[in-house]
């Protein structure tokens, strides 16, 4: 799937955590570590919320490009800890089919919410 923007920005991201390369917005973040990383990721998955809640077309718009702002942190820390797409994808695969409340009941999470 080397023509997935997916895989192309999870290849990317991994070179740039063996590389580090100076002046990197991602290398920044990556030296920052988790903690750096988890706050940029709760910043932009706010954000998601906010435009989502904005009317019309501008909205939506505004929707898009913040959710793009939230995949790029989050596979930031995925790719820290060696986390690959498909990795992501077998994961989604194995919950195929199953209810979420069964799912979550499954790991042993004991409340569901």
């Amino acid at each position: 799937m080397a023509d997935d923007i997916f895989d192309r920005l999870m290849s990317e991201l991994h070179r740039r955590v063996s590389e580090l390369p100076e002046g990197s917005y991602t290398t920044k973040l990556l030296q920052g570590g988790v903690t750096k990383i988890g706050s940029k990721i709760l910043e932009e998955a706010n954000e998601v919320i906010e435009a989502a809640a904005e009317p019309g077309e501008s909205g939506r718009e505004h929707t898009i490009r913040e959710t793009g702002d939230v995949i790029y942190h989050l596979w930031v820390l995925l790719a820290s800890r060696g986390i690959a797409v498909e990795d992501v994808r077998k994961e989604l695969e194995r919950r195929e089919g199953v209810s979420g409340l069964q799912e979550k009941l499954q790991r042993g999470q004991e409340k569901v919410s």
